[in-house]
């Protein structure tokens, strides 16, 4: 597996440990996780899972981590769209035996502007104090490996700003799995 780190990777160091895509956005995938997120055709969350684990290194699926949760959305996008879907394809996934996975860990605020088509440094502001751990799970977390799953990648600040609360509050590592990555901001 080669090693490398995004030009702000190198600039500024992230929260994260690590970050795994298994694909560009512009790429076959992008279609099928349009066809999920936008047209609610979950059955794609199934085919977008299955792609994973028959792409995704195997030295990935038996990683050594805890837990496995889904970037959150926030109450009020969720009940918009009927569903999570980073969650939707993260249940799909196959991993290690002993990870567990769970939507409830993670909780988001809810941001009344779409990020989309925002500037690099308007989509750090904004996810700022956006994430927080559910009180109820702050021990269960204390030094633990915990793998993020989102859907797109697009300038890293959603997932840094994850890292950053799960660190705050007693992670070890966090290790970001994510489906499709931006080559530049959408």
């Amino acid at each position: 597996m080669v090693q490398q780190r995004c030009a702000p990777c190198q600039t500024n160091q992230p929260h994260f440990d690590e970050t795994y895509c298994l694909d560009r956005y512009d790429g076959l995938l992008q279609k099928p996780l349009h066809d999920l997120k936008y047209q609610k055709r979950i059955a794609f969350a199934n085919a977008l899972g299955n792609t994973w684990n028959l792409l995704i290194d195997p030295e990935q699926q038996d990683i050594s981590a805890d837990y496995l949760l889904p970037v959150p959305l926030s109450i009020q996008k969720l009940a918009q769209r009927g569903f999570n879907q980073s969650w939707e394809i993260a249940k799909r996934i196959r991993c290690g035996k002993y990870i567990q996975k769970s939507p409830y860990v993670l909780r988001r605020h809810h941001y009344f502007e779409r990020q989309a088509g925002s500037t690099l440094s308007n989509r750090h502001l904004a996810i700022q104090g956006m994430f927080y751990v559910d009180p109820n799970s702050i021990e269960k977390l204390q030094n633990k490996t915990i793998i993020i799953f989102d859907d797109v990648m697009t300038s890293g600040a959603t997932l840094n700003e994850i890292a950053r609360i799960l660190k705050d509050n007693g992670v070890s590592r966090v290790i970001n799995w994510v489906l499709l990555r931006a080559m530049r901001p959408i």
